[in-house]
């Protein structure tokens, strides 16, 4: 038999009301503090964006700007994102993007002058790398250092934000 009313008094006054289920702590927060590993991944990054960079100025035969944009901002975010918040990363990444448009641009030229000599890319720019660093010597410009300030502050500006 049931009881038309609820029982007299309070059912928790013996001490806290129970808890439904007991309480998991909360999963521990991702390691994103750490240096070596956003080093790594920003060289990963600077050397897959050179290799497409070094194929955007061998397909379109010149530079682009949103292209070293593209470059410094990779590898920043690359940094910043698995680096975390270091003041390193950004400097870091500014010089790391500094050398993967150097060497996209060294490979576009490689890119270009196998198209006139018959020869493999790879092949010029392993083999040849100092006859490609004269040619880049001969052919640099205003516009092409414009290009390494804008990788640079995309890349630093980048792990800043990333992090």
């Amino acid at each position: 038999m049931s009881q038309p009313v609820p029982p007299p008094g309070n059912p928790f006054a013996g001490g806290a009301a129970p808890e439904p289920y007991p309480v998991a702590p909360p999963p521990p927060a991702p390691a994103r503090d750490n240096v070596a590993l956003g080093l790594v991944a920003a060289v990963v990054a600077a050397l897959v964006s050179a290799g497409v960079y070094g194929a955007v100025i061998g397909g379109v035969e010149r530079e682009i700007g949103w292209a070293a944009v593209g470059v410094g901002f990779l590898t920043g975010l690359a940094a910043g994102k698995v680096g975390g918040r270091n003041p390193v990363l950004p400097v870091a990444s500014a010089v790391l993007a500094l050398g993967a448009v150097y060497l996209g641009q060294l490979l576009g030229i490689a890119i270009l002058l196998s198209k006139e000599l018959n020869v493999s890319a790879t092949e010029l720019f392993f083999q040849e790398f100092g006859l490609l660093t004269e040619g880049w010597n001969a052919t640099k410009d205003p516009l092409t250092f414009l290009f390494f300030g804008i990788a640079a502050f995309a890349a630093f500006s980048g792990a800043k934000k990333a992090s």
